[in-house]
């Protein structure tokens, strides 16, 4: 074997492992999440697990990266160690699909249509159609399926490359010996687990071995141990991402190795045992694509059979090997509110978008009940309620800073049309959920003066206060629900309503002024009164912010000034219509100018 050779294997190699890489994430991005949504939904059944995790598997291309994303999973929260089990069994039997589609390469025959059958046919027009889409498609999802096209193309020129390389290795007698050395079951075994854990991939690893059996030195007696190690070998990646992981995600990761050794270990004692009384003639021929898939097949599926049952078994042996302290027990029964912005979850962008989709929800929700919460203290005042606002207040902070972290990184990925748009909105959201919830704070500071000085404000005012508080709960509700829901056309009212709060807030501001210079309110109540009436109008405001964000994302625009000048013409009906709708519905009562005196505002 030349130097030349060798190159040509390694660039093969590599090639092999961009094609995977490339198909993968082309098949991932074109799900647009839709598998990873899928496992998390996943009921406890565990048949349907084992079957999501194989279909799954199948289609990324890699156990790997099933595994992992099931370690982020459990890690979160999401699923259960228990539900975990049945996906990583199913991840091991999906494996299989790439060593079945490199086997087709060992397909003969005259016939064209069998000839088309392998893949050195018909991958150059997978080539070129894939080639295409991503040259001359502007369409996302064309792009994506060219990524899959091309990967798939790439990926058998570096198994052929591998393959024409190692041909010459059959006539090298140290080659042979090699090999030979492996036929024993603990050293293939060993040669297996080393090489699937350098390269991370059981698939590629399975790939680089159906490519030696060009070669045709290699016998199924070395093969088979091999093949073996390749399954334990794979569990690195998933250990590896267990680091720094809850105790639950590295038991996750445990559960995958320990299915795989004891898989193994029941699979290899069995078939030598039964060799040594019924030795197996194909032990000693030469090994093809086929049967490496064959045996690569029944392994897991027969390990899948047995250890199925004993799913329970396998998490026990976890959490014994990972124990739980007592003060990590008393924690566990806390749920984390930042649990589903796992870091790994950020190699699949749709799925984290979601997971910041829903966390963002929660903060709304949040920041919503703390200004309701607010708000009440006005009508009564509740000392426990007013430290609650805080505690809730300090809370949903800490979600913006999260969250803001979190999205940032994942900006940085490589995101389809939609998620960008859900990107885009969340960034511009948090802010503004956050700063409602510090107007919430500055509302309960204002009713905890009101009740520690003793502190009320007149019939009327009390009034005015119940018109303007039931107009900002109308904004803030069909904001929030707007955000929720997506639904730009509830969006589209905040704006009307905003600047009528806007006018009560001058208006208010204005009877302040007038009861204030008629001695009917004193200064110190007027400050409160004045804090009170700003925070309503601030947190329009923002409720503005968030709205206008929705319609103008919608609109592959993010021009504030320009939307906001454009809805506030005079020719616009709409807003002209709903204007007039809640200026009628938030009437303030009408004063005279000169009023009975009043001891307080």
């Amino acid at each position: 074997m030349s130097i030349f050779d060798a190159l040509a294997m390694l660039g093969g190699l590599a090639l092999f492992l961009y094609g995977m890489h490339t198909m993968g994430e082309g098949l991932s991005k074109a799900s647009g999440g839709k598998l990873e949504k899928i496992l998390e939904k996943l009921t406890s059944n565990p048949i349907k697990a084992v079957l999501l995790g194989a279909g799954v598997t199948a289609v990324i291309q890699s156990s790997s990266a099933t595994t992992v994303m099931v370690v982020g999973f459990v890690n979160s929260g999401i699923m259960k160690l228990q539900q975990a089990v049945g996906i990583i069994m199913g991840a091991n039997i999906g494996t299989t699909a790439t060593s079945w589609i490199l086997s087709l390469t060992g397909i003969e025959g005259d016939n064209i249509f069998i000839e088309m059958l392998k893949p050195s046919s018909f991958s150059p027009i997978l080539a070129i159609i894939g080639v295409g889409f991503i040259m001359f498609s502007k369409k996302e999802k064309l792009n994506d399926i060219g990524k899959i096209l091309v990967g798939f193309a790439v990926l058998m020129t570096g198994m052929s490359m591998m393959s024409d390389a190692v041909k010459p290795l059959a006539d090298v007698p140290e080659f042979t010996g090699i090999l030979t050395m492996f036929s024993n079951p603990i050293l293939g075994l060993i040669a297996g687990m080393v090489l699937t854990a350098v390269i991370q991939s059981s698939s590629a690893s399975v790939g680089i071995l159906q490519a030696l059996c060009a070669t045709g030195s290699l016998p199924y007696s070395t093969a088979l141990p091999i093949i073996m190690g390749q399954n334990i070998g794979t569990c690195v990646t998933a250990l590896i991402s267990g680091v720094g992981a809850s105790k639950n995600a590295k038991r996750a990761a445990l559960v995958h190795l320990y299915f795989n050794v004891i898989g193994t270990t029941i699979f290899m004692v069995g078939f030598y045992t039964i060799n040594m009384f019924f030795p197996f003639a194909f032990l000693n021929e030469s090994a093809d694509a086929v049967g490496i898939a064959v045996i690569h097949s029944i392994f897991n599926i027969v390990a899948t059979m047995i250890l199925l049952p004993f799913g329970k078994v396998l998490v026990k042996l976890a959490c014994a090997t990972v124990r739980t302290t007592k003060e990590e027990k008393e924690l566990q029964t806390q749920v984390g509110e930042f649990a589903l912005l796992d870091e790994r979850f950020l190699d699949k962008p749709s799925l984290a978008i979601e997971h910041c989709r829903i966390v963002t929800g929660n903060m709304a929700d949040l920041s919503k009940k703390t200004l309701f919460t607010a708000l009440e203290l006005f009508e009564e005042y509740d000392e426990e309620k007013e430290m609650l606002v805080k505690q809730m207040e300090d809370t949903v902070d800490n979600y913006e800073d999260q969250l803001g972290t979190y999205l940032m990184k994942l900006s940085g990925t490589e995101l389809n049309e939609k998620d960008s748009e859900t990107l885009s909105v969340l960034l511009h959201t948090i802010g503004n959920f956050e700063r409602i919830s510090d107007h919430a704070c500055n509302l309960a500071e204002a009713a905890k003066e009101l009740h520690d000085k003793n502190m009320k404000f007149s019939e009327k005012a009390h009034t005015e206060l119940h018109i303007f508080t039931e107009a900002l709960r109308e904004i803030v509700s069909n904001t929030f629900e707007a955000f929720h829901n997506g639904d730009i056309e509830l969006a589209k009212l905040v704006e009307p309503l905003e600047e009528v709060i806007d006018d009560m807030n001058m208006e208010l501001k204005a009877r302040h002024v007038r009861r204030l210079t008629e001695g009917k309110c004193t200064i110190e109540l007027g400050f409160v009164h004045s804090d009170i009436i700003t925070s309503y109008e601030r947190i329009a405001d923002h409720c503005s912010n968030i709205a206008v964000c929705l319609i103008q994302v919608k609109q592959e625009g993010f021009d504030t000034h320009e939307y906001l000048g454009t809805v506030k013409r005079e020719d616009n009906l709409f807003f002209k219509e709903h204007y007039a709708e809640y200026k009628k519905k938030y009437e303030l009562p009408v004063t005279r100018k000169f009023e009975e005196p009043q001891v307080t505002s």
